[in-house]
């Protein structure tokens, strides 16, 4: 590859900018400098913004009247690299190997991003301008649900007003498949605890005799899903919008095997809601999982006692047009009208975020299929997906602008595991991409 895209690529992966761990802050405050430095040098007008936490680092082009404006946002802040001795080589030194570069944070969301900044970067070199009035916002809190990231869109709403966002934070849909992501699942959280009393208790003197928290909680966990791994929570998919025939029809296309989701998985098989296909479980249909379970002792050998309480972490995934408001409150409800009277229930609300979907037949999404088209010689997959940006709503009702989800990452890319990784095919089409994304967004 051309030492001119990989290099700064390289660069930016060595700064260990994890944002969830202040041992981490010096880091992240030198990576965004450097990113400012970066669009400062092509000629971008650049800014580093305080937040209260890790800053946002703007750039722009000289905006004119008459163009329209794009909004491209990614973060530059990762994920631990935890846990560091299942890494085959150490996570911010970047390694190639096979046309693939490992390092933490190459596909989320280095890499995606740096695909945007040297596509900018070769348009101006060769053209001296671009097509669009253009600004560039990447955060240093998305790792850690960007709590920040609202009140600086609200101050600076008016100075950004784009007329699209465009983020490429999701996935392919396969090896050399570009998707355009039109819809993806959101998210409500919870913890429940089970408490019987102030201590742990001798499990021969009084087992037998007294409530079991861990016991309880392992058969209220149980309730939560009947033997067709349906949520048993009353009303749970009373708002949930039916898949349209051309969705299940368009998904049924993609060269998705069962054996090979498993493969990606690293699972002997697949699981869940009976009468819907793996992706249509993934991507259109809502759950409930248990994250998290734990009570009593958890070290080595055997220590006999009977728990004070137990707990267990859930977050269920939600599909348009279900609220984490309308589900937390079902959830709840189910959960005290199950729970044994021998323990005290406990119910901790944990963080959210709202459904995102868009029109994938806009003038903006057609726009950006014409591109993809040009990329990559082959119509974009159609897609929703199963993860959460909770961002996405907040931008669209600050900025009132639509978004267009591209992603350049591979489903294997291992985000947020050891090994992460960003196939190089891949980070040169993504170059190319925002050249012709912006030549059509341009009208």
């Amino acid at each position: 590859m051309d030492a001119a895209l990989l290099d700064p690529l390289l660069e930016f992966l060595r700064f260990p900018s994890v944002s969830t761990d202040p041992a981490f802050a010096g880091e992240v405050q030198a990576c965004a400098q450097w990113l400012k430095e970066r669009f400062s040098r092509m000629g971008l007008e650049a800014a580093i913004h305080p937040t209260g936490g890790h800053p946002v680092v703007l750039a722009r082009n000289a905006h004119l009247p008459g163009r329209r404006t794009v909004l491209i946002y990614g973060h530059y802040d990762v994920q631990p690299a935890d846990p560091v001795a299942l890494w085959t080589t150490p996570p911010f030194e970047p390694r190639v190997e096979g046309g693939v570069l490992f390092a933490r944070g190459s596909s989320d969301n280095k890499g995606q991003i740096m695909a945007h900044i040297l596509g900018v970067e070769q348009t101006l070199r060769e053209k001296g301008e671009l097509p669009v009035n253009l600004i560039f916002l990447v955060e240093g809190e998305e790792e850690i649900g960007s709590p920040h990231l609202e009140a600086f869109l609200q101050e600076h709403r008016e100075a950004l007003r784009p007329d699209v966002i465009v983020i490429s934070d999701t996935g392919m849909a396969g090896p050399g498949l570009p998707a355009l992501t039109y819809a993806l699942r959101g998210l409500m959280g919870m913890e429940i605890r089970l408490h019987a009393g102030g201590s742990d208790l001798h499990s021969g003197t009084y087992g037998g005799m007294v409530p079991n928290p861990a016991t309880l909680l392992a058969r209220l966990v149980a309730s939560l899903h009947d033997a067709e791994f349906r949520v048993t929570v009353p009303g749970f998919y009373d708002s949930v919008r039916p898949l349209a025939d051309w969705e299940r029809e368009a998904w049924a296309t993609l060269p998705v095997s069962e054996e090979g989701l498993k493969a990606e998985a690293q699972v002997h098989a697949l699981f869940g809601e009976a009468g819907y296909t793996p992706l249509e479980r993934a991507w259109a249909r809502p759950t409930l999982e248990i994250n998290g379970i734990g009570g009593g002792y958890q070290g080595e050998g055997t220590k006999t006692v009977i728990p004070r309480e137990a707990f267990a972490k859930i977050t269920c995934r939600l599909v348009p047009d279900q609220t984490p408001t309308e589900i937390e409150a079902k959830v709840r409800a189910y959960l005290e009208r199950i729970c044994p009277p021998e323990v005290r229930l406990e119910i901790i609300s944990g963080h959210g975020g709202d459904t995102f979907v868009c029109d994938p037949q806009s003038a903006d999404a057609l726009a950006a299929q014409r591109a993809v088209k040009a990329v990559w010689g082959r119509e974009a997959a159609l897609v929703r997906a199963g993860g959460s940006i909770p961002i996405l709503t907040t931008f669209r009702r600050i900025l009132g602008a639509d978004i267009l989800l591209l992603g350049l990452a591979n489903p294997d890319c291992a985000a947020h595991a050891p090994d992460e990784n960003f196939v190089l095919e891949n980070y040169e089409a993504g170059v190319r991409l925002n050249r012709a994304l912006l030549e059509e967004l341009a009208g």
